[in-house]
């Protein structure tokens, strides 16, 4: 009997301690809850810290770029100034009659020289009336040779036409253009014949044609308006006059 129960007792024994091993789990107690959460702050701060350092480091080093573009220095108009001013033009003989108005001046920082222009020519047996109003962009040629004029007409053409100079005449020889007269070209010669004069002769060439004579235009300059002198000083107005004392005529008995 006591030997039957004593291996009994010993397996009930191996079995509980087996399953209290098996059982048994160690968890976390919460100090060491707390204690990990505080290592784990100061960790995660110092990791941002780091990271914004190191975004705003580059900005420190390396200041915004400032984007430039180079400007082209205005042209040399000096052989061209003669022009500034309004002018008025009549057709010379053996061209049709007519009148001619053009203005010149500079703009946008004298990088372009602006025209004007009002053509009013009475019909030919060859070529019809013409009423038109113009205007005109004088530029440098992207060579600096010469000049670039492109003219815009009430007509709707856009022409284009290189202008150089050759002694007191500037001469215009077409380019093409946006949307020039089609198969026509004009070419046009301005003469400067006095300080405040010039003569312009214009050749058109109808499509498979040679050119031919269309009219000449004496120009002259019209003077600027007189400078009116200084206003002479008004005298003040008088002072009103007092109103007659009335007769201090006696009563009447």
């Amino acid at each position: 009997m006591r030997s039957l129960l004593l291996p009994r007792m010993l397996n009930q024994k191996h079995t509980n301690s087996s399953e209290a091993t098996s059982v048994i789990s160690i968890a976390p107690t919460a100090h060491h809850r707390n204690s990990g959460r505080i290592v784990r702050a100061p960790a995660l701060i110092l990791a941002a810290f780091c990271g914004l350092a190191g975004a705003t480091a580059p900005a420190k080093q390396k200041p915004p770029v400032q984007y430039q573009i180079p400007t082209p220095a205005p042209p040399d108009f000096t052989a061209l100034d003669w022009l500034q001013g309004q002018w008025t033009g009549k057709t010379l003989p053996n061209s049709p009659p007519g009148e001619l108005k053009v203005s010149v001046n500079y703009d946008l920082d004298k990088h372009f020289m602006v025209f004007h222009g009002e053509v009013s020519l009475a019909a030919t047996p060859t070529v019809p009336a013409t009423q038109e109003s113009w205007i005109g962009f004088v530029s440098a040629s992207p060579d600096h040779s010469a000049f670039i004029l492109r003219i815009f007409s009430s007509l709707g053409f856009i022409t284009r036409y290189r202008l150089t100079i050759s002694g007191a005449e500037l001469i215009l020889n077409p380019e093409g253009g946006d949307e020039p007269p089609p198969g026509w070209l004009f070419r046009r010669v301005w003469a400067r014949t006095g300080p405040d004069e010039f003569t312009e002769t214009v050749q058109a060439a109808p499509p498979g044609k040679s050119f031919f004579d269309y009219y000449s235009v004496k120009f002259t300059r019209v003077p600027p308006p007189a400078k009116s002198g200084p206003e002479a000083p008004k005298s003040p107005p008088e002072a009103p006059k007092p109103a007659p004392e009335p007769p201090n005529n006696p009563p009447n008995p």
